[in-house]
């Protein structure tokens, strides 16, 4: 059955493999998180799985040159997240969060890299390109799973205050220190009796530096082109086509987007305050990230882990794999703990800080698709096998340990008389009795509770009110008789 559907997809015209390919991975991706949700694992964790396993290395579902073809897929999903992470540096909030949050998000990013150079480059000694792009992928963190915890658990208080900050500041360095490294790995690799230092390392640099000069302008452009009344045209069209114009760019000039599509994000949210185009494009952009974690699935070279064929220097990739995997954590643990120390937070939060920053997913996989692309051979391909194998394993923990970090820190409880506090005695002075007081704490959480109509997510509010503002922006058009009635 297999065979007969892989000599089908063979024979097939190109535009229906593309069509067919596309309709099974995002079908089997969302069928695939029905499974990760029973475990209570994050939907990454099953577009990766599902990517292996329709991909070359187990049922090859998916011809090699439609892969192959999808490459662009790493721009796109790299914009929506790098353009996301600007919405979090507003002046205001990172004026606001001082200087002991930036200390503490140095520090557990600084540390976790510096392990790991350590020990890939001075005790496993896989030389300085693998090591120092690795070394700086180490610094990510992935927000989603600990977010989703504190959004279930209600967390609340100093310890959440301070992740969430940290969390927002964490993807602005893993980025920085993707940009320099990748230089630097780049002019390792290109070094010759003739090449000079200027062409190799200063100019990346400087393009990276003009590269965020245009996500700037290219930000003030979006501000322009945006409408001051939101019927008058479709914001989430432009949004998008000013992204995909400024990616073009990039990909025209052999530059990474990243840190333009983060100048873009920060220049236009100070300056408009619009965090509801970051709703919509968040609401819009699940399916292309989908299609992106199932391809670098597809990418996962899984002979590479297991065989002896796939190593570095003398060390096989699932050794390296799993010596990241536990060094990272010992680095982000470490590295939060001595922040907080340095920044004098409580010892709740300086004891359990570090567990909340284990995950790592979504922002560390998309450069770690561009670094395949970008160092291309096997030191790149490696490199993506390496963070592919580890962010699964990290999806697994890492959630349990967010919300182990939540529960220790005491930032919420299961225990009623703890989550509602309220008055044990009567205007009078006398204590009220245990039924009392239980119909009062029910009383007070269904106040809480929000109404029906707020049941839905904010980006869901955000992509549904766009939606019904350009419906009645057509129907004003069409009762004044500018769009013709069929």
């Amino acid at each position: 059955m297999l065979e007969l559907f892989r000599n089908s997809m063979a024979s097939a015209s190109p535009g229906a493999s593309i069509i067919i390919s596309v309709s099974l991975m995002l079908i089997i991706g969302f069928g695939a998180t029905k499974i990760t949700k029973l475990l209570k694992l994050p939907n990454v964790t099953a577009y990766i799985l599902v990517g292996i396993l329709i991909g070359p290395f187990c049922l090859d579902l998916i011809p090699q040159e439609i892969i192959d073809g999808m490459d662009f897929l790493s721009d796109i999903a790299l914009a929506f997240i790098a353009f996301s992470t600007g919405e979090f540096l507003k002046f205001s909030t990172l004026k606001k969060s001082g200087i002991r949050i930036i200390v503490i998000t140095l520090f557990e990013a600084l540390t976790a890299s510096v392990l790991i150079f350590i020990l890939t480059y001075f005790i496993l000694d896989l030389g300085i390109a693998f090591s120092i792009v690795l070394s700086a992928l180490a610094s990510a963190t992935a927000p989603a799973s600990t977010i989703m915890t504190i959004r279930q658990t209600g967390a609340k208080g100093e310890f959440v205050d301070t992740l969430l900050q940290v969390i927002a500041i964490d993807n602005l360095l893993s980025i920085l220190a993707y940009s320099v490294s990748i230089s630097i790995a780049l002019s390792a690799l290109s070094l010759s009796p003739g090449s000079s230092n200027f062409e190799t390392i200063v100019l990346p640099i400087l393009t990276n530096i003009g590269v965020m000069l245009l996500g700037g302008f290219f930000g003030f452009l979006l501000k322009w082109l945006m409408p001051q009344k939101h019927f008058e045209d479709n914001r989430l069209i432009i949004a998008i086509s000013v992204l995909f114009a400024f990616c073009g760019i990039c990909t025209l000039i052999d530059v990474s987007p990243l840190l333009g599509c983060m100048s873009m994000g920060m220049i236009y949210i100070n300056f408009t305050q619009d965090d509801k185009l970051f709703k919509q494009l968040a609401y819009f952009s699940p399916p292309l990230l989908l299609l992106f974690f199932v391809r670098s699935g597809l990418n996962f070279n899984l002979s590479a882990l297991f065989n002896s064929s796939g190593s570095v220097g003398s060390y096989s990739l699932i050794v390296i794999a799993l010596l990241y995997f536990v060094v990272r954590i010992v680095g982000k643990y470490g590295g939060a703990f001595l922040g907080s120390f340095l920044a004098q937070k409580t010892p709740k939060v300086r004891n359990y800080l570090g567990m909340a920053l284990i995950p790592q997913a979504g922002v560390a996989i998309g450069l770690a698709a561009l670094c395949a692309r970008t160092l291309e051979g096997t030191v790149g391909n490696y490199l993506q096998t390496i963070i592919l194998a580890s962010s699964i394993l990290y999806e697994i923990v890492g959630p349990a340990c967010a919300k182990l970090s939540l529960h220790l820190s005491g930032s919420y409880s299961t225990n009623l008389e703890e989550l509602i506090d309220i008055e044990e005695t009567n205007e009078l002075g006398e204590p009220k009795s245990q039924i009392q007081l239980l119909i009062e704490r029910i009383g007070i959480i269904q106040q809480s509770l929000p109404k029906h109509e707020a049941l839905l997510s904010e980006e869901e509010n955000a992509f549904t009110q766009a939606a019904e503002e350009m419906y009645e922006s057509t129907s004003y058009l069409r009762r004044r008789g500018f769009i013709n009635r069929r």
